[in-house]
């Protein structure tokens, strides 16, 4: 290599290393609102690979040996609060009267696993991991021992960031690109199982985009690279040495099942964490439902995807733009919904303000849309369980009486038929509805009496979509006739 090459590469590899660690000494408090607003999406960990340094089937001793320095073991104190309950129960025996009231505080321990982002000590972890600790300390291989502090938390991605204060740069683990691991692909985890520092544990991704109903966000990464407990927060590494997932939990019931937060949906809300300690989310304002083939077939779809909108929230951002129930969102700011659940995730990860396109099917067509986003306060979209398939029918109504709009906890002007008995085994019961349910709509016409929804009946000809409200919302079932 030339004189000049070799000065050019350098000076190019000097301005990446100063691109990657500028402005992180910079006061939160004394930024103006412009730049802190840029801070909250403004990366501050590495991204890459670990250059030569790979894991491969035969060994991935070059890659532990690399990264381990990087993780670190989370030590949490919880001061639980007890009563001296022999002394007080002697005063109340003997002198019929309470005893001066005292308390003594128990330290419990806890040990997690989380990780180095940055070089001047930013930390990821579970939230479940640091909640409700009164006392963080993070253990790194070289025996120190840092005090952290809690920098933010996201309870419901599970996700906080800690900090922790050091004179010398310490190492970091470089963050990769979730979406591009493949099922199959080697993957290491490492972590603090049952207290044992610096474990490693080598399997393959087995799965992507799991929902374990652990919150309103999952799309958790498969693996069976053994994950115990203590390893939660710990790093899942890809064979080029880069994150891909945050390890959360485990299966119980079987051995060769954990699953990790996938290192893109950290690397959205890091940011904000960092900058403001919490995750401000999109609020779009409606209840879904997963569209079966029965629905995708009722609501003019070439198969099964997006989201079914049974119910529209007054005042919300989805009413403004017209949204409505019977919708079927098929694309949210220029994506694809392929299924329900990406929806929640796609809004809640959007600015609120930002003006968002909007595609749903309608009668069978194509609709363009606009919502201006609003800032979450309450769930973002309720999720309906979806009915289960079923070629049978039969259930009994009776009609909405003040009675049982009472009842029901129903608002006044409520219209329907109440359905007063489900035979098990029937069509209606394998699609689940139940005793109790209101009847709103069949095939897309009002039931205001039973008369009406006779009418439906009696014209369908193999199959019936009605409208149910359950409880406080609303959901689509087709019902199928054998």
């Amino acid at each position: 290599m030339t004189r000049a090459r070799i000065a050019a590469a350098a000076a190019f590899l000097g301005a990446a290393f100063l691109l990657a660690t500028y402005g992180l000494d910079i006061q939160v408090d004394l930024r103006s609102r412009t730049a802190a607003a840029k801070d909250a999406t403004e990366a501050f960990w590495r991204e890459g690979s670990l250059g030569a340094v790979s894991g491969q089937a035969q060994s991935f001793a070059d890659l532990a040996e690399a990264l381990s320095p990087a993780v670190v073991n989370i030590q949490t104190e919880r001061k639980t609060r007890s009563k001296l309950g022999s002394h007080e129960e002697l005063f109340e025996e003997f002198f019929g009267r309470r005893g001066p009231h005292r308390e003594r505080r128990f330290p419990t321990e806890s040990t997690g696993s989380g990780f180095l982002l940055s070089e001047d000590g930013y930390i990821v972890t579970n939230n479940h991991v640091i909640e409700g600790a009164d006392r963080i300390v993070a253990a790194l291989t070289d025996g120190q021992e840092l005090e952290a502090e809690v920098v933010g938390t996201d309870p419901k991605t599970d996700l906080a960031l800690l900090k922790v204060e050091t004179p010398e740069p310490l190492p970091v683990a470089p963050l990769g690109d979730s979406d591009q691991i493949r099922v199959g692909d080697w993957v290491m985890a490492i972590g603090n199982p049952f207290g044992l520092d610096h474990t490693v544990t080598v399997g393959i991704l087995s799965a992507k985009g799991r929902n374990i109903n652990a919150g309103p966000y999952d799309d958790f990464l498969q693996t069976d690279a053994s994950i115990n407990p203590g390893n939660s927060g710990g790093p899942l590494i890809d064979a080029q040495g880069r994150v891909v997932g945050i390890n959360a939990a485990i299966n119980a019931a079987g051995q060769g099942i954990g699953f990790a937060i996938p290192i893109n949906m950290a690397k959205e809300l890091l940011p904000q964490l960092r900058v403001s300690g919490s995750v401000t989310r999109g609020w779009l304002g409606v209840q879904i439902q997963r569209v079966t083939p029965e629905l995708a077939e009722t609501f003019g779809l070439d198969k099964p995807h997006g989201a079914l909108v049974s119910q529209v929230f007054e005042g919300s951002p989805a009413k403004g733009a017209k949204l409505q129930r019977g919708d079927v969102i098929v694309e949210f700011n220029e994506m694809p919904i392929e299924s329900y659940d990406d929806l929640p995730r796609r809004v809640a990860a959007t600015p609120p303000g930002t003006e968002v396109p909007i595609v749903v099917v309608r009668d069978g067509k194509r609709k363009n849309l606009e919502a201006v986003l609003d800032e979450m306060d309450q769930p973002e979209v309720r999720k309906t369980s979806a009915p289960s398939p079923s070629s049978e029918w039969g259930f009994e109504v009776e009609e909405l009486t003040d009675e049982a709009r009472e009842t029901l906890e129903l608002e006044d002007d409520t219209r329907g038929v109440l359905i007063s008995q489900v035979e098990r085994g029937s069509p209606a019961g394998k699609e689940g509805l139940r005793r109790g349910d209101v009847i709103l709509e069949a095939n897309h016409r009002a039931v205001r009496s039973v008369e009406d929804l006779e009418k439906e009946l009696g014209s369908a000809e193999d199959r019936v979509l009605l409208l149910v409200q359950r409880g406080d919302g609303t959901l689509f079932v087709v019902v199928n006739r054998s």
